[in-house]
């Protein structure tokens, strides 16, 4: 069993949702990723999606975009990344990490390095599994074959607009978890429509085995503990790229006494029990102007 899906299952039993947050890798600084990552952990988090910058991303929102543009000037690509997580792996070893990003940055890691080189090294590194936007499942069963080989999962996006044959096509090869992007668009953008999500996920989950994590549009406490009585997992990140960017610069601390405060805020969330309906007010009793759930009468 690979280190998410023991991670995935513990949580199932504990009847705990999953907290997944994305950071991009180098952003907000070139060196402080690994201690961000140690934050989140701190804070709650589960499983850890670390992305690896790319110039041209198809699913990334303007926040993601702009963390990409910010770490590319600053040099980093795949190795700086894979750099962050054997730092990171000095400080914690059971966190799950997954690479999210575009096949680029890893083909030409191969190209550079021989083929394989980038399943070998994200393995070596402490890597658990990997998200390629930009793989669909029917052109990479190979690519999946070897990950599984490595040890790593392969996790696949799942949207609104999937059909019966996609979402059966992920199901026969995804391990660790899949992601479902609750809207249609880019991340951090529309609004989250909590009711649709719950409709998609049955759906989704007569096809795969897996978990099923929800993500896009969460950006908060309340957002993620609607989608959490719903979903496997709650994915977020545009949001916590703000929170981020918002630390002051001049306090290397900063940035992660900021993400664990963030993360530890939506744990709390999604651990808080039910909240008990309010009682109906005793019989006989007149509710007086101001009181709650008094109404006007016309």
């Amino acid at each position: 069993m690979s280190r998410i899906a023991a991670a995935l299952a513990a949580l199932k039993a504990q009847g705990r949702t999953a907290l997944i947050p994305y950071v991009t890798a180098g952003d907000p600084g070139a060196e402080g990723t690994p201690a961000i990552m140690q934050a989140l952990a701190e804070g709650g988090a589960d499983i850890i999606e670390l992305g690896v910058p790319f110039s041209d991303p198809m699913a990334d929102g303007p926040v993601i975009q702009k963390a990409s543009e910010r770490a590319l000037a600053r040099g980093i690509g795949a190795p700086q990344v894979l750099a962050m997580v054997r730092a990171f792996r000095k400080l914690n070893g059971t966190t799950p990490v997954v690479l999210m990003g575009y096949a680029n940055p890893l083909e030409r890691y191969d190209q550079r390095e021989g083929e394989g080189a980038f399943i070998r090294a994200a393995a070596e590194a402490g890597v658990d599994g990997l998200l390629v936007v930009d793989y669909p499942p029917e052109e990479c069963e190979a690519f999946a074959g070897r990950l599984k080989a490595a040890g790593l999962d392969l996790i696949f996006l799942l949207a609104p607009t999937s059909t019966e044959q996609r979402m059966k096509d992920v199901g026969r090869i995804a391990s660790g978890y899949v992601y479902y992007v609750s809207l249609n668009g880019v991340t951090g953008a529309g609004n989250l429509d909590t009711a649709a999500v719950a409709e998609m996920l049955p759906r989704i989950r007569r096809h795969v085995s897996v978990p099923v994590g929800v993500g896009f549009g969460i950006r908060d406490a309340a957002s993620a503990r609607a989608v959490a009585a719903v979903a496997d997992a709650v994915v977020i990140g545009s949001r916590l790229i703000q929170v981020l960017q918002a630390a002051p610069s001049d306090n290397a601390q900063s940035a992660p006494d900021a993400a664990r405060a963030f993360m530890a805020e939506i744990r709390g969330a999604l651990d808080a029990p039910p909240e008990a309906p309010s009682a109906p007010p005793p019989e006989g009793h007149r509710q007086r102007p101001g009181e709650a759930g008094s109404a006007a009468v016309a």
